[in-house]
């Protein structure tokens, strides 16, 4: 029975608010949409990010004396020459070195394994023969794997082909549409909402900013970082410099975890063109510095005001959301986070409402 007192007070203090409620189930709803939808609905999210990416764009031809339509146009001429020249010229040359990356991996990998070889007998003390065979072992299955992926990729080629152009048709259409009506279709949606939604209003004001400034800074990081690691690459000769410089670039979208992977096959390239050589080791320093610069000057400072999360929530949110939503999870796990903490910092309390409610004048 205290027990259920105890309950019953915690959620008369956080649930006492209608507005409170109702916020609960539009998140609860989302969530559901996106859990069971999510895959169905990317060419969506991915105009709803182009679009947000444009929204700067858009700005700025308005204080040019553009009125909405002609900077609508405008920004969406630019953004269809970008992406057809994404589509027709960068793409086809990321291909070609993907192709070639992969077809390179299995020399890679017999690099590898014989360098693991020698362990044994430099830390007899620390790893053992068993432990490199079960390694090697590994490392061979992972490859068989790699090999029936790209096999059944090449197989089912033809609907990877009507997904590509699935997309190359419906987002342009969607991200036209989004520029253009954006203004009525958010007053659509909020039309089916009630009169009285204060907190609801300052929760989507803050979190429409917040992903706004995000998605933007976070395009600019990529485009950044990639491109100073492919002119590093470039001048220092690494094999696939491109294809390196785009994972690097894509690699900020998951914090701390992504650095980290994107290593993995930098120092592979490396070690395959030059071995254990001050090449490699110049490799390895330039794109540590590039690294340090990106989380310690970059990130500050185009994201000081957008994210003040703690690293541990950063990490905590991208794992949770990328297991329940792949990619996008992933890509959102910082905006979702930040929502959550807005709305914890939003939500009502009954004996703050209680306190700063004004008291009862008498007769």
């Amino acid at each position: 029975m205290a027990m259920f007192t105890v309950v019953r007070r915690w959620v008369d203090r956080y649930f006492s608010d209608e507005e409170a409620l109702l916020l609960l189930l539009l998140i609860t709803a989302v969530l559901l949409v996106i859990v069971t939808l999510g895959q169905v609905l990317a060419p969506f999210l991915t105009a709803v990010v182009l679009a947000y990416l444009l929204q700067g764009g858009m700005n700025y031809c308005k204080k040019r004396g553009l009125g909405h339509l002609g900077a609508t146009v405008v920004v969406f001429l630019l953004f269809i020459g970008v992406f057809l020249a994404l589509l027709f010229i960068i793409m086809p040359a990321i291909w070609q070195q993907t192709s070639q990356f992969f077809y390179e991996l299995p020399k890679m990998a017999s690099k590898g394994q014989a360098l693991l070889m020698l362990l044994p007998e430099k830390y007899p003390d620390l790893i053992s023969n068993d432990q490199v065979h079960q390694w090697t072992k590994q490392i061979g299955d992972e490859l068989a794997r790699m090999g029936q992926l790209a096999v059944s990729f090449s197989i089912s080629g033809i609907t990877g082909v009507m997904a590509v152009l699935i997309y190359c048709v419906l987002v342009p259409i969607l991200v036209f549409f989004l520029l253009k009506d954006s203004d009525q279709i958010v007053r659509w949606c909020t039309s089916f909402l009630p009169r009285k939604r204060s907190m609801l209003n300052r929760v989507w004001a803050e979190m429409d900013e917040q992903i706004a400034n995000y998605i933007r800074g976070k395009a600019l990081e990529i485009v950044i970082v990639g491109g100073v690691t492919y002119i590093a690459f470039i001048i220092m000769g690494v094999n696939y410099a491109a294809l390196l410089a785009i994972g690097v670039g894509l690699s900020v979208l998951i914090p701390y975890i992504g650095a980290a992977v994107i290593t993995i096959p930098i120092a592979m390239v490396g070690y395959v063109q030059w071995g254990w050589s001050n090449d490699f080791v110049w490799l390895m320093v330039v794109y540590g510095i590039i690294q340090a610069l990106d989380g310690n000057v970059l990130v500050p400072l185009l994201f000081s005001e957008v994210v003040s999360l703690h690293p541990v929530a950063i990490i905590v949110a991208v794992l949770v959301f990328g297991g329940l939503w792949g990619f996008w999870g992933v890509f959102f796990a910082i905006p979702l986070a930040t929502l959550f903490k807005a709305v914890l910092q939003a939500w009502p309390d009954s004996q703050n409402l209680a306190e700063t409610e004004p008291p009862a004048s008498g007769d």
